[in-house]
């Protein structure tokens, strides 16, 4: 299986909070960002879209705040596929800071031709970067955070 790069960003002054770190909106950016890079890894990037229309949506995310960081923080993103199918990712990105997991995102994304705003299948040759090289192998564990529900 081949490795996904990683995404890294640093924190901008005007992503802090009222309370001096991260506000939880560019938590998500940066996920947004990391998602953007593996569009790219799978040939979903700037030039397929304008081709061919289609784009990945993201039609449900959960994010889990573990940690803060603040003003100059180095991030580093990485992301593994969970899951797919003809029309779907399920993504697990994975946020940390000086080396410590600071967030986590799981989101479902599908494949949509924005013209009629339905979703389409993959093309053959991205069904095949993604299952081939790129999914998590069948029988690997994904992250214990995987599929859990907001509950008190």
């Amino acid at each position: 299986m081949a490795v996904l790069d990683s995404y890294h960003c640093t924190v901008r002054p005007d992503w802090i909070d009222y309370n001096g770190h991260l506000s939880e909106a560019y938590y998500v950016l940066a996920f947004g960002f990391a998602t953007d890079q593996v569009m790219d890894a799978l040939g979903l990037d700037a030039a397929y879209r304008s081709e061919t229309g289609c784009s990945l949506y993201t039609v449900e995310a959960h994010v889990r705040y573990l940690d803060e960081t603040g003003d100059g923080a180095d991030l580093e993103i990485t992301t593994t596929i969970i899951g797919s199918g003809a029309k779907k990712l399920h993504l697990a990105h994975e946020m940390r800071s000086g080396g410590s997991l600071i967030a986590t995102e799981e989101l479902l994304a599908l494949h949509v031709d924005s013209g009629t705003g339905r979703t389409r299948p993959f093309a053959e040759s991205t069904a095949t970067v993604i299952n081939d090289h790129l999914l998590l192998p069948h029988g690997s564990a994904a992250p214990d955070w995987i599929g859990r529900t907001v509950s008190l």
